[in-house]
């Protein structure tokens, strides 16, 4: 009689906080290895696709890969009145480079991850979350240290973008979320321009990071305007911050954002329009109750954890 019992599921354990998590079924893991800085997987789920996991943590997949990145850099891009010339912290995977080169404006994207290894393994295992664009001759790769590139630069960037790993404890991010460096950010951006971060969780029992960030970068930017949209794969509501002297993302009509769309961007957007964009900046009175109380500033004497 033949073992007609079914091989022994494999399943990723994607803890949220030390209270919550998801639980995800694997079909296959593609690469599994540490670099000098983290841990990294590529793991081919059934509800998601393959997605990019990092020091445990899922950081992108194949099913909403453009939800997270066109939400992190369209409404800055957008807002812009002509992005020309972009810097990206981090973005291994080079999707946040691929949304910024929709853009037919930009003349040089510089993209700074520190981690040369996340970048070579999504090239080759997942090559669709950039389609290209480390190819495309406006794209200048930067393997280093996005702090030391933003405090030793010379050049100034329209538009800056912040595509951040979690600061955990054990991980390289954790002094890219402080005041100090929102300041060397600031010095790196030209007259008129325009930054957006990756301002972690908006669960509504989870506000503590984003608040922080928020509160911090208010610390160095005259105009601060938090947005949020939810990750399916990360089973959350995700927050992002848009900041500038003189920009104000939150103040554009649907219909001026569309309009921009039409005029601006090769290729077909998928999340990102007129609508959705007053959404993502119309925050439930919970967070802006939390965002406007928050008090602590993140510093690199006392920097900011997550789980």
């Amino acid at each position: 009689m033949s073992d007609n019992t079914p091989p022994k599921s494999t399943w990723f354990h994607d803890a949220l906080t030390p209270d919550l998590g998801t639980i995800h079924r694997v079909d296959e893991i593609l690469y599994s290895g540490r670099s000098a800085y983290q841990g990294i997987e590529v793991i081919k789920t059934r509800s998601f696709g393959t997605c990019l996991v990092l020091d445990g943590k899922i950081q992108s997949s194949e099913a909403d890969v453009f939800i997270y990145h066109e939400a992190l850099v369209q409404p800055v891009m957008i807002t812009h009145p002509e992005p020309r010339r972009i810097l990206i912290a981090g973005g291994g995977e080079g999707a946040t480079l691929r949304e910024v080169l929709r853009h037919d404006s930009v003349d040089r994207a510089t993209m700074v991850d520190l981690d040369r290894q996340v970048v070579s393994v999504c090239r080759h295992y997942l090559p669709s979350f950039s389609d290209g664009a480390f190819d495309d001759p406006r794209a200048n790769l930067i393997v280093g240290d996005a702090r030391r590139f933003v405090e030793e630069a010379t050049d100034t960037f329209d538009v800056i973008i912040i595509d951040l790993p979690d600061p955990l404890e054990v991980g390289p991010a954790q002094l890219l979320y402080t005041r100090e460096f929102y300041t060397a950010v600031k010095r790196r951006l030209a007259p008129g321009g325009i930054v957006s971060i990756q301002s972690e969780s908006s669960r509504w029992y989870d506000l503590h990071a984003f608040v922080a960030i928020v509160r911090t970068i208010r610390e160095v930017f005259s105009h601060v305007a938090p947005y949020q949209v939810h990750i399916p794969s990360f089973a959350s509501l995700w927050g992002f911050s848009a900041a500038s002297d003189t920009l104000k993302p939150d103040a554009l009509s649907r219909e001026e954002v569309d309009s921009r769309i039409s005029e601006r961007i090769t290729g077909t957007l998928r999340s990102y329009d007129g609508e959705s964009h007053i959404g993502m900046f119309s925050l439930p009175k919970h967070i802006r109750t939390a965002v406007e109380n928050a008090d602590t500033v993140i510093t690199d004497d006392s920097p900011l954890f997550v789980f």
